[in-house]
């Protein structure tokens, strides 16, 4: 991580020296440089009682729990103001990118699926879009997959979206907000658990389809979850919209028009508060999301209420969009995988009778009666497909924003490069915006408006 550095108001001295003792060889600036990423923090302490002024320069993170995982926030405040802020990030390197240059193209979806730990399904299915226009199969992945996929990011929506007002609702002091919160996404989780057998980081949805199809009575669970989740949706508004408190706290702070957000290239909740109706789901949809009836829940207060209220108004959308992938899948039968067996995850996942494996027929049919079978699983398991040379950029609307995929291939079985868009990266650069000028317990508020996962900001 590069340093981070704190200006003050004040001019400094000809020949000031900086706490590494660089001198400034250009004599006075427009104000003393404090290097506030490390560094001799007596010396720091020292030119700041030089200077005369009561401005403390503290660090809020990484390890603090209102910063969303480890992000650190490096506040300059005069009183209870914060004159200044600059986010650092950099603790949590996982090196997942460059880790999928040496993975095939599908074992590449279970790095993805770790970035934002929260939204999976749209790393995954953002990645997977982009391997399929690659390899000119786009138009060859069966309807029902395409449901499915569209199903399961929706109740990733929710379940993001949930976390983000109860984490929100905890940081201001209302534990109640927070445990309906997550009881609401333990029904979605319980869902997503039953289809893709894990809670989080699935690795469901596959280059040409998904892993498996819909498991014996997944569809009723779903529709005894809609109803549920929507009534905790209710008592959510409940104690939150009209709450005097709440909104003391929220309405006007973290402030970001319009403006700010085209030039600081800010998506998702954070630009639909200022009533710009951007969603890619609209303006560039893909997995069929232009025949759902859905609309772009959008508010014009441009601060942290607004945010709030966009989560919320879009959980409804997507129950509302779920209940009608679960109708067409009921009518949609047919496979959940390209049937071009060259690109075709050979495994037709099924839980056995002792809860774990394979479909007992389909291991049958490997090991015990086609040679060719089991050399070509053989084969694709370890070696994977190759991808045409090219590149691509394939984006969908992750619950923070636009999340993009960079797709380089040279023509061989593993990416050349891939690389992505993560929301929160690119939606952290609003902190200063909108935290100079205001208290200091506005700093966690507009932060939480901000919904960063540093999993995602870290790849």
């Amino acid at each position: 991580m590069s340093d981070q550095t704190v200006h003050t108001g004040a001019a400094a001295p000809a020949g000031h020296s900086d706490p590494y003792g660089i001198t400034d060889p250009e004599g006075p600036s427009d104000g003393a440089v404090f290097n506030a990423a490390g560094g001799d923090w007596d010396d720091v302490a020292e030119e700041a009682a030089a200077l005369g002024e009561e401005r403390i320069v503290v660090n809020m993170g990484p390890q603090h729990p209102s910063t969303h995982g480890v992000l650190r926030l490096i506040l300059e405040i005069d009183g209870e103001s914060v004159t200044e802020a600059r986010a650092g990030i950099g603790y949590l390197h996982t090196g997942i990118e460059k880790n999928m240059e040496f993975r095939t193209w599908t074992q590449g979806v279970t790095f993805c699926t770790r970035m934002d730990y929260l939204t999976p399904m749209f790393q995954e299915a953002a990645y997977c879009l982009g391997i399929e226009r690659l390899l000119g199969i786009a138009d060859q992945v069966p309807e029902r997959a395409s449901i499915i996929r569209v199903l399961m990011m929706e109740l990733t929506r929710i379940s993001s979206h949930l976390v983000a007002t109860a984490t929100g609702g905890m940081e201001m002091g209302a534990t109640t907000v927070m445990t309906v919160g997550f009881r609401e996404r333990e029904r979605v989780l319980k869902v997503i658990e039953n289809v893709t057998g894990l809670r989080m980081n699935n690795a469901y949805i596959r280059p040409g389809g998904v892993a498996q199809d819909l498991p014996p009575g997944a569809i009723d669970l779903i529709r005894d979850m809609v109803p549920a989740v929507r009534r905790g949706m209710g008592e959510l508004e409940a104690l939150l919209l009209e709450n005097p408190v709440l909104k003391g706290r929220t309405v006007d702070v973290g402030y970001l028009d319009l403006t700010g957000c085209i030039a600081l290239g800010i998506t998702g909740p954070i630009l639909r508060s200022t009533g710009l109706p951007h969603d890619l789901r609209k303006t560039e949809p893909y997995c069929g999301y232009e025949t759902y009836e859905f609309e772009v829940m959008t508010r014009d207060s441009c601060d942290a209420y607004g945010r709030l209220c966009i989560r919320l108004d879009e959980c409804y959308e997507s129950l509302s969009i779920i209940e009608q992938a679960v109708d067409r899948l009921q009518n949609t039968p047919g496979p959940v995988m390209v049937e071009d067996k060259k690109i075709a995850w050979p495994a037709q996942l099924a839980i056995g009778s002792d809860g774990m494996g394979n479909s007992l027929d389909h291991i049958r049919n490997i090991m015990g009666s086609s040679m060719e079978a089991l050399i070509h699983h053989f084969k694709l398991v370890t070696e994977g497909f190759r991808v045409p040379a090219g590149q691509v950029y394939q984006a969908v609307e992750s619950p923070k924003g636009e999340l993009g995929v960079h797709l380089v291939s040279d023509g061989g079985t593993r990416p050349y490069r891939a690389h992505f868009r993560d929301p929160s990266f690119n939606n952290l650069q609003a902190t200063a915006a909108m935290c100079e000028g205001g208290q200091l317990a506005d700093v966690i508020v507009a932060v939480a408006s901000i919904d960063p996962v540093m999993g995602g900001v870290d790849r």
